[in-house]
């Protein structure tokens, strides 16, 4: 390898991925690709996963960024399957994600749905305990509940 290579940062898809990285671990720097999309990335275009991404040539770049933005793999490895407002299948990236996040916890909270209540309270959505755990300052500037020690006398 070439220690010119090592130091590079390409960039792919707005994102600055390290030359140095592996391309299995670098694609995973872009917010909405995971391990196993990563992975399925790698597969489907024939690229060394072990290679660095220092090494990579314009072209490989360009067919990533392109697969990304529309891939062709199984709909389980998407993150936004039956998608409610175009009942399609996409994979989301970016910012666009988290756009995306933002307008369903909207949703959520104008239909008064019961994980849109939990998010506007602060609560946890998921299920977890709130009696020993999310005891954090809030709003009302009350601390955690629980026993508080008494201050030490002073003489």
């Amino acid at each position: 390898m070439n220690e010119k290579y090592e130091t590079e940062v390409i960039r792919i898809l707005s994102k600055d991925i390290p030359g140095n990285k592996k391309i299995y671990a670098g694609l995973t720097r872009i917010k909405g690709i995971s391990w196993t999309f990563s992975k399925a990335i790698c597969k489907k275009l024939g690229i060394d996963k072990n290679q660095k991404v220092g090494a990579m040539s314009k072209e490989e770049i360009n067919k990533i960024e392109e697969f990304i933005q529309n891939p062709k793999i199984s709909r389980f490895l998407m993150n936004r399957q039956k998608d409610i407002d175009a009942g399609t299948d996409k994979h989301l990236y970016g910012s666009d994600l988290d756009l995306q996040t933002d307008f369903d916890i909207k949703k959520m909270k104008k239909i008064k749905s019961y994980k849109g209540i939990r998010h506007a309270t602060g609560q946890p959505v998921r299920g977890q305990r709130t009696k020993s755990h999310f005891r954090k300052n809030k709003k009302g500037g009350k601390g955690a509940v629980g026993v508080a020690k008494k201050g030490a006398k002073r003489q």
